[in-house]
């Protein structure tokens, strides 16, 4: 076994491939070389990043170069999901290599639950299940498996997989930066925050910028070791904060495109955002394209860039609905919370050097429990099927290859989103996608990528494929004892009606005014602008 120490870029170099060559010591090609050399990882993922919130994505509004470089040079899943519509369950999956239903956190962690639920005055027919509220400590992590397998482990930013007891550094992380129980920022994005595990240092200072720089010091201290390093970034989550400076930028941009007159339309329960014209949240975006800047900057300047496995991906879709109405997913249904496309489905990039795979598109569907087994064939660890039960390798694909392969991927959402999506399970197999509501038992069917906006249930002219889906679904569910939402004894309907009205007539028209204010060119939110959200509640 070569050591650790060894450079990968350095055997790479042509004089030494040459030499090596000459001497019949090796056969220079990159992937017979990889095979005894553990590769370095580096993991990003980024909080409620929408499908389209990239420039290489689709998006004419915000500006993401860094990104687009790095998804330029990596293998894009233009159909890769997460696992869950919400941030825990997707995260836990990501960790564990299981869907959420099996894993069993199947909400964000300290949603409320049962009778809970009444106190949130939503008057909603259902009472949503009950659900793990951490990590299990008996699944071996993705970063357990590497630390076990000699590698330096380290977590920066956003966790939300449980309190004390249930740390990244539980979890097999051996560094945990800013890693707590918190689902956003305590205290924004804008030092002084309030996160024990992330010392304040100078006033003003950005935490995006601040957590890649931390990612980047451990870089360069590690260049010598193998790593596993997980950038969690809080962003783009809310709090929506930005510059005054970000804001002008992207005000005068929203103004030279042509701002519309309306911003939203009516989903189901909530106003929806239609455009992506926020320059508060465009701001936000830009930062971390930069902070992602940083670690790839970081990478290259230590020499690893030849022997890191990056992967790029968010945790759910953009949040376009309830929250703070930040982005728009279209042409995608719906965003975060929602059971439809812009809720599951998410920018998913794996760059692997040494395949030389830079730019390849592939539509298989892939899924954030593809992560773990994927990243263990590549570094050439033995696989835990037991484990990742949900993954498949994705090496094949990544090396240009085919998978034949009809998997079904399967969704759990047994609760009430903040953002207007409904109690709900999924099956998605051979381009077809069923959806079970909770509520009343009724279904919808879509054919993607064709009917992608999911606006076009096609359940009446296909009556026998929904059956074989469903049918599959429930079997599935009962496989996994996943739990399920009970009937609300107290539910009101015209309590439910009054909500409703309100949202037509009082919420929705607010959203549009709020809209406009943004957009306005004398708009201050405060002094100093770091808390630069605007509430519409």
């Amino acid at each position: 076994m070569l050591k650790k120490s060894l450079k990968f870029n350095s055997l790479f170099s042509l004089k030494n491939c040459i030499l090596l060559a000459l001497i019949g010591l090796v056969n220079c090609k990159k992937q017979d070389v990889i095979t005894s050399i553990k590769p370095n990882i580096l993991f990003i993922l980024v909080d409620d990043l929408g499908y389209h919130d990239l420039s290489i994505t689709g998006s004419n509004f915000y500006e993401t170069p860094n990104i687009d470089q790095l998804a330029n040079q990596s293998t894009r899943f233009i159909n890769g999901y997460a696992t869950s519509r919400v941030c825990s369950p997707s995260r836990a999956s990501i960790m564990t290599g299981k869907f959420t239903a099996r894993h069993g956190i199947t909400d964000w962690i300290g949603a409320k639950t049962g009778e809970d639920w009444r106190s949130r005055n939503r008057h909603d027919k259902l009472l949503p299940a009950d659900y793990v509220n951490a990590l299990p400590k008996a699944d071996i992590t993705i970063a357990e498996a590497f630390q076990q397998s000699d590698y330096k482990t380290f977590f920066a930013g956003k966790w939300h997989l449980g309190g004390e007891g249930s740390y990244p550094e539980n979890h097999g992380f051996d560094i945990n930066i800013a890693g707590i129980e918190a689902g956003s920022p305590r205290g924004g994005y804008f030092s002084p925050w309030n996160n024990p595990k992330l010392k304040n240092r100078n006033k003003g200072e950005n935490l995006t910028i601040r957590l890649a720089e931390e990612t980047a010091d451990f870089i360069g201290k590690h260049k010598d070791s193998t790593f596993f390093a997980f950038l969690s970034f809080y962003a783009v989550h809310a709090p929506i904060e930005t510059t005054e400076e970000k804001w002008n930028k992207y005000r005068d941009k929203a103004d030279s495109i042509g701002i519309t007159e309306t911003g939203y339309e009516m989903e189901r329960v909530l106003p929806i955002r239609q455009v992506q014209d926020n320059p508060i949240y465009a701001g936000l975006v830009e930062t971390m394209d930069a902070a992602v800047g940083i670690v790839i900057k970081a990478l290259e300047a230590n020499g690893l860039s030849d022997n890191t496995i990056v992967i790029f991906t968010s945790d759910n879709g953009g949040v376009a609905s309830g929250d703070h109405y930040a982005t728009s997913n279209l042409p995608l249904r719906g965003g975060k919370g929602y059971q439809w496309e812009g809720g599951i489905k998410v920018p998913f990039f794996i760059k692997v050097p040494w395949l030389n795979t830079s730019g390849i598109k592939t539509d298989f569907p892939v899924i954030g429990t593809d992560f773990y087994p994927t990243l263990l064939d590549l570094a050439n660890l033995q696989l835990n099927q037991d484990q990742h039960i949900d993954g498949i390798s994705l090496k094949p694909l990544l090396k240009g290859e085919k998978l034949n392969l009809n998997r079904p991927i399967y969704w759990h959402y047994p609760h009430y989103g903040n953002q207007g999506g409904e109690p709900s399970s999924v099956i998605q197999q051979n381009g077809w996608k069923l959806i079970h509501y909770w509520e009343d038992g009724h279904q919808e069917l879509y054919k993607l990528p064709s009917t992608e906006h999911d606006s076009l249930n096609v359940i009446s002219k296909h009556s026998e494929i929904a059956t074989n889906l469903s049918d599959n679904l429930m079997l599935w569910l009962k496989d996994v004892n996943a739990k399920f939402p009970s009937e609300d004894s107290e539910f009101d309907t015209l309590k439910a009606q009054s909500r409703y009205s309100n949202t037509i007539n009082k919420k929705w028209p607010s959203l549009e005014k709020n809209r406009k204010e943004v957009l306005s060119e004398g708009f201050q939110p405060n002094e100093n602008w770091w808390k630069s959200k605007f509430k519409t509640d």
